[in-house]
């Protein structure tokens, strides 16, 4: 009975899955009317002119391009950052230690939403409104706390031998975080690159709230502009979907093997 109950779940969360996904991947090639008529159907004429039309209007190709470089730079600096903390926590041991990691990982139980009134005043004096610069900072903002979550777990795996014996081979803390703990650290990086890379690319709220010129929106809210107030063109908002997703399809692909790994690196203690 418990198995029957568990292969009964599991179809169930597979259908819920799968038709969302199916009706998605078949639409981006039907036209409007053929979407109404059969939303679950193949296409009967596979039609690429919805792709067409996607990078045409709403400057699919500036957002694409924006939202590149926002998610780029955005992770790059958070890997960076998180992994140098990540680096000083594995070193500090005892009750100091977990408070220091328990302070820097606090940002992932506050919502963004809580300051967002604050942020938008900050990033006004600063001059950060409506840059691609203002959004890689609010993202690295969000983002630096998961970084740090799963970079510290698995940095404090590293037997504290490795640093000495580092220490002893004349290599001060820069050289041994560049050459000992960063090529270690390659399946977490990975992990934390794929959390970040997601949470970034998907991220509507920051260029929502920040960005007012069309030359320097994002994928998320250049698809918001697909929703009309009255109709709305699902076949068009369809592929507009399947472009945003492709990039984090093919970073998954390349990064699947580090992935596991890195999500179990410290689970060891």
């Amino acid at each position: 009975m418990t198995q029957l109950a568990r292969r009964t779940v599991l179809a169930v969360y597979t259908l819920i899955i799968v038709v969302p996904l199916l009706v998605v991947v078949t639409g981006a090639f039907k036209t409007r009317s053929e979407l109404v008529d059969s939303p679950l159907g193949l296409p009967t004429s596979p039609t690429l002119a919805n792709l067409d039309r996607v990078f045409s209007t709403q400057s699919m190709g500036t957002a694409f391009l924006n939202s590149v470089i926002v998610t780029l730079a955005a992770v790059l600096v958070s890997l960076f950052v998180a992994s140098l903390a990540a680096f000083g926590l594995a070193r500090i041991r005892g009750r100091w230690g977990w408070l220091v990691f328990g302070f820097l990982v606090l940002g992932m139980a506050v919502p963004a939403q809580t300051a967002i009134v604050p942020q938008y005043v900050l990033f006004r004096q600063l001059g950060l409104l409506n840059s691609l610069t203002g959004l890689v900072v609010a993202e690295v903002v969000v983002s630096l706390p998961v970084a740090v979550f799963i970079l510290t777990g698995f940095m404090r795996t590293l037997p504290g031998e490795l640093f000495e014996a580092a220490s002893m081979d004349g290599a001060g803390p820069w050289r041994t975080y560049r050459s000992v703990v960063l090529p270690l650290s390659r399946p977490s990086l990975a992990a934390a690159a794929i959390f970040l890379f997601v949470i970034t690319w998907n991220d509507l709220l920051y260029p929502l709230l920040f960005i007012s010129t069309p030359d320097k929106r994002t994928l998320p809210l250049v698809l918001l502009g697909f929703k009309g107030e009255f109709l709305t063109d699902y076949p068009v908002l369809f592929t507009g979907v399947l472009v945003a997703s492709a990039p984090l399809v093919i970073i998954y692909v390349f990064l699947q093997r580090y992935f596991v790994a890195g999500l179990t690196a410290g689970s060891a203690r």
